[in-house]
């Protein structure tokens, strides 16, 4: 009975730590393309190794829907665009359930912005706990070089 009820902590404590992780992104792949859909960021360390996996691979990657945090490292892979009416969320770098900005972690993601975004980033968002959010418009106003997925219809 005792090996049960820790079988069973195990298994809860496990799932607690798993589903925050899991709710709401979500990271489809079909015979074209890969989509991040509404993804929360997470991890700066984590965004880069995923980064590197989606960039290496040979479809393209639309980012669509919500990405915020360390979900914006993604935008200027070269293989991938920005949905027509996603939406893009900057803050600075936290540790988790605290207010504490750690050093290094701004520079990291930093290195994965460019033009306008780069400049907002350095002067504006990377010191601010509140989520700036922009269309996909603006960031291409902002960063020319990124493209906006001609392969998602547009709808109203």
């Amino acid at each position: 009975m005792k090996r049960f009820r820790s079988f069973r902590l195990l298994v809860t404590v496990l799932t607690l730590c798993l589903l925050p992780a899991l709710a709401g992104a979500e990271i489809t792949e079909n015979r074209r393309f890969i989509d991040v859909i509404d993804h929360k960021g997470g991890n700066v360390l984590d965004m880069v190794k995923l980064r590197s996996r989606l960039e290496n691979g040979r479809k393209p990657v639309r980012v669509r829907g919500y990405c915020r945090s360390a979900c914006t490292m993604l935008i200027t892979m070269n293989n991938a665009c920005l949905g027509p009416k996603a939406t893009v969320g900057f803050h600075a770098p936290r540790i988790p359930g605290t207010a504490i900005i750690p050093p290094y972690v701004d520079q990291i993601m930093a290195s994965y912005y460019r033009n306008g975004i780069l400049k907002k980033w350095n002067q504006e968002w990377r010191g601010s706990l509140k989520m700036h959010v922009i269309t996909a418009r603006d960031y291409v106003r902002l960063d020319p070089q990124t493209k906006i997925c001609d392969s998602i219809p547009v709808r109203n």
